[in-house]
Protein backbone atom coordinates (compact mmCIF):
# COMPACT_ATOMS: atom_id res chain seq x y z
CA UNK A 1 0.00 0.00 0.00
CA UNK A 2 1.48 3.37 -0.94
CA UNK A 3 1.68 6.41 1.32
CA UNK A 4 -1.31 8.17 -0.27
CA UNK A 5 -3.56 5.15 0.30
CA UNK A 6 -2.32 4.77 3.89
CA UNK A 7 -2.87 8.47 4.49
CA UNK A 8 -6.40 8.49 3.10
CA UNK A 9 -7.42 5.35 4.97
CA UNK A 10 -5.92 6.74 8.17
CA UNK A 11 -7.75 10.02 7.65
CA UNK A 12 -11.01 8.15 7.17
CA UNK A 13 -10.36 6.25 10.39
CA UNK A 14 -9.86 9.49 12.32
CA UNK A 15 -12.94 11.08 10.76
CA UNK A 16 -15.15 8.10 11.56
CA UNK A 17 -13.86 8.00 15.15
CA UNK A 18 -14.62 11.71 15.51
CA UNK A 19 -18.10 11.44 13.99
CA UNK A 20 -19.04 8.40 16.08
CA UNK A 21 -17.89 10.19 19.21
CA UNK A 22 -19.83 13.36 18.35
CA UNK A 23 -22.99 11.50 17.42
CA UNK A 24 -22.93 9.15 20.41
CA UNK A 25 -22.10 11.65 23.14
CA UNK A 26 -24.55 14.31 21.92
CA UNK A 27 -27.42 11.89 22.58
CA UNK A 28 -26.50 11.56 26.26
CA UNK A 29 -24.69 14.75 27.29
CA UNK A 30 -26.53 18.10 26.94
CA UNK A 31 -23.25 20.07 26.88
CA UNK A 32 -21.78 17.97 24.08
CA UNK A 33 -20.47 19.81 21.03
CA UNK A 34 -22.77 19.91 18.03
CA UNK A 35 -20.55 19.94 14.95
CA UNK A 36 -23.51 18.50 13.06
CA UNK A 37 -25.41 21.76 13.60
CA UNK A 38 -22.49 23.76 12.22
CA UNK A 39 -22.48 21.52 9.15
CA UNK A 40 -26.22 21.88 8.70
CA UNK A 41 -25.94 25.66 8.94
CA UNK A 42 -23.12 25.74 6.39
CA UNK A 43 -25.11 23.62 3.94
CA UNK A 44 -28.22 25.76 4.50
CA UNK A 45 -26.20 28.89 3.71
CA UNK A 46 -25.15 27.33 0.42
CA UNK A 47 -28.72 26.43 -0.49
CA UNK A 48 -29.93 29.93 0.37
CA UNK A 49 -27.13 31.55 -1.65
CA UNK A 50 -28.17 29.41 -4.64
CA UNK A 51 -31.85 30.25 -4.08
CA UNK A 52 -32.64 26.56 -3.67
CA UNK A 53 -35.20 25.03 -1.36
CA UNK A 54 -33.67 23.49 1.76
CA UNK A 55 -33.97 19.73 2.17
CA UNK A 56 -35.84 18.43 5.21
CA UNK A 57 -33.98 18.41 8.53
CA UNK A 58 -33.15 14.68 8.44
CA UNK A 59 -31.66 14.97 4.95
CA UNK A 60 -29.78 18.11 5.95
CA UNK A 61 -28.36 16.25 8.98
CA UNK A 62 -27.25 13.30 6.83
CA UNK A 63 -25.63 15.67 4.35
CA UNK A 64 -23.80 17.42 7.19
CA UNK A 65 -22.51 14.13 8.60
CA UNK A 66 -21.34 13.01 5.15
CA UNK A 67 -19.64 16.36 4.60
CA UNK A 68 -17.98 16.13 8.00
CA UNK A 69 -16.63 12.65 7.26
CA UNK A 70 -15.28 13.69 3.86
CA UNK A 71 -13.68 16.95 5.00
CA UNK A 72 -12.29 15.50 8.23
CA UNK A 73 -10.96 12.47 6.32
CA UNK A 74 -9.01 14.74 4.01
CA UNK A 75 -7.75 16.83 6.91
CA UNK A 76 -6.70 13.87 9.07
CA UNK A 77 -5.03 12.25 6.05
CA UNK A 78 -2.33 14.88 6.50
CA UNK A 79 -0.99 12.47 9.14
CA UNK A 80 0.78 10.78 6.23
CA UNK A 81 3.09 13.79 5.97
CA UNK A 82 4.79 12.44 9.08
CA UNK A 83 6.13 9.57 6.93
CA UNK A 84 6.34 7.33 9.97
CA UNK A 85 8.34 9.76 12.12
CA UNK A 86 6.65 10.97 15.32
CA UNK A 87 3.31 10.01 13.80
CA UNK A 88 1.44 10.07 17.11
CA UNK A 89 2.74 13.53 17.93
CA UNK A 90 1.82 14.72 14.43
CA UNK A 91 -1.69 13.23 14.73
CA UNK A 92 -2.14 14.79 18.18
CA UNK A 93 -1.11 18.18 16.81
CA UNK A 94 -3.50 17.85 13.86
CA UNK A 95 -6.33 16.94 16.22
CA UNK A 96 -5.60 19.75 18.67
CA UNK A 97 -5.42 22.31 15.84
CA UNK A 98 -8.71 21.08 14.41
CA UNK A 99 -10.31 21.35 17.86
CA UNK A 100 -9.10 24.92 18.29
CA UNK A 101 -10.35 25.69 14.79
CA UNK A 102 -13.77 24.30 15.71
CA UNK A 103 -13.87 26.78 18.59
CA UNK A 104 -12.56 29.82 16.73
CA UNK A 105 -13.87 29.59 13.15
CA UNK A 106 -17.67 29.17 13.40
CA UNK A 107 -18.21 32.76 14.67
CA UNK A 108 -16.33 34.51 11.86
CA UNK A 109 -17.95 32.11 9.37
CA UNK A 110 -21.34 33.28 10.70
CA UNK A 111 -22.36 29.74 11.68
CA UNK A 112 -22.87 30.63 15.34
CA UNK A 113 -20.63 29.90 18.28
CA UNK A 114 -22.96 27.97 20.61
CA UNK A 115 -22.57 24.52 19.00
CA UNK A 116 -18.92 24.35 20.08
CA UNK A 117 -18.61 27.17 22.65
CA UNK A 118 -21.76 26.96 24.83
CA UNK A 119 -19.99 26.05 28.05
CA UNK A 120 -16.48 25.30 29.22
CA UNK A 121 -17.41 21.62 29.10
CA UNK A 122 -18.54 22.00 25.48
CA UNK A 123 -15.29 23.70 24.55
CA UNK A 124 -13.19 21.05 26.32
CA UNK A 125 -15.10 18.23 24.63
CA UNK A 126 -14.76 19.94 21.24
CA UNK A 127 -10.98 20.06 21.46
CA UNK A 128 -10.83 16.56 23.00
CA UNK A 129 -12.96 14.95 20.27
CA UNK A 130 -10.85 16.38 17.45
CA UNK A 131 -7.70 15.43 19.36
CA UNK A 132 -9.00 11.84 19.62
CA UNK A 133 -9.68 11.88 15.87
CA UNK A 134 -6.06 12.88 15.26
CA UNK A 135 -4.81 10.12 17.54
CA UNK A 136 -7.06 7.58 15.78
CA UNK A 137 -5.71 8.68 12.39
CA UNK A 138 -2.13 8.43 13.64
CA UNK A 139 -2.76 5.00 15.16
CA UNK A 140 -4.26 3.75 11.92
CA UNK A 141 -1.32 5.14 9.96
CA UNK A 142 1.16 3.38 12.24
CA UNK A 143 -0.73 0.09 11.91
CA UNK A 144 -0.82 0.39 8.12
CA UNK A 145 2.85 1.37 8.03
CA UNK A 146 4.00 -1.94 9.55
Amino acid sequence: MDNVQKSLLSGLTGAIALTLLHETVRRFVPEAPRADILGMRAIAKGYKAANKELPDEDTLHQMALAGDVVSNSLYYSLVGLSKGKDTMLFGAALGALAGVGALVLPGPMKLGEAPTNRTRETMAMTVAWYFIGGIAAAGAYELLDE
